[in-house]
């Protein structure tokens, strides 16, 4: 217990400057900016898919936990939240390279990442311009009042501290909680579940992967080094696995259907990504 109690609180302390970092830019974007800039930041969000592909591929889960705050805030949009959600390597790259794996196969893994999260962030901003009505309020003011920050009386320094503290401890007390069913369950049951079974590994894989921790990545990557797995299995859970980003995302993002339809969407990306590979790769 005490060993999980340590890793989850290193864990949360790495967060706390991502954490910051966004709700610092919510909060400068509502109080300090005019209508007009923050209609061109949402605009400028055409090539959000790209730039968000290429920010998640870095290692731990930090950006996936800036894209859901600005994404519940309405800063960028449902593409790039997706594009950093699939593109996200969290624990995977750091094990890759104490392994000495090849940096050819590390390369093609995070481009295939990469890839994947562009193409389906792009795809989807296409078709929620196109077939959904954009009718977003201010979203910022309504996470502030919801948080009851009273953001103008303490400045938008006091506000992001104490916005970052509310989801610190949301994730602290969460990831206690999963460390512990994951400790008592056992990895070695967990990797008896993905044994390498066509179509139905990547499914199962997927599942693994919306465990919102970093467990998800290491099991995984963990099984691909010992070749419990081939790669495609691997990466359907890998790409489903945000890290974090999904605790954040419920946590600031008030709309669960919305939030049940983005977890979702993830998923069906992610294995069918990985089912795919496996008649590629």
């Amino acid at each position: 217990m005490l060993d999980i109690l340590k890793d989850t609180v290193i864990d949360t302390i790495k967060l706390l400057p991502f954490l910051f970092i966004a709700y610092f830019i919510m909060e400068l974007i509502e109080h300090k900016t005019s209508n007009k800039t923050k209609e061109l930041i949402q605009k400028s969000g055409k090539f959000g898919p790209f730039i968000g592909g290429i920010l998640g591929i870095f290692p731990q889960c930090g950006f996936s936990a800036i894209a859901s705050n600005l994404y519940a805030g309405r800063i960028i949009t449902l593409g790039t939240l997706i594009a950093i959600f699939l593109s996200t390597s969290d624990e995977m790259l750091p094990i890759l390279i104490s392994e000495a794996v090849s940096i050819n196969t590390i390369i093609k893994i995070l481009f295939i990442k990469l890839i994947v999260g562009i193409i389906a962030g792009f795809l989807i901003d296409f078709i929620t311009r196109k077939f959904t009505k954009q009718n977003e309020n201010d979203k910022i003011a309504q996470i502030c009042e919801h948080e009851k920050c009273h953001c103008n009386e303490g400045g938008i320094l006091k506000s992001s501290l104490k916005h970052t503290l509310n989801v610190a401890i949301y994730i602290f007390i969460i990831t206690i909680i999963l460390n512990t069913i994951i400790n008592i369950i056992g990895e070695e049951t967990l990797s008896n579940l993905v044994l390498n079974k066509p179509i139905l590994g990547p499914i199962i894989a997927g599942i693994i992967g919306l465990i919102p921790n970093c467990a998800s990545s290491v099991l995984l990557t963990k099984l691909y080094l010992s070749e419990v797995i081939n790669v495609s299995t691997m990466l359907a859970g890998l790409l489903v696995g945000a890290g974090v980003g999904i605790l954040v995302l419920c946590k600031v993002n008030k709309n669960i259907k919305e939030n049940i339809k983005i977890i979702s969407l993830l998923y069906v990306i992610g294995v069918a990504s990985g089912i795919l590979l496996e008649f590629i790769l």
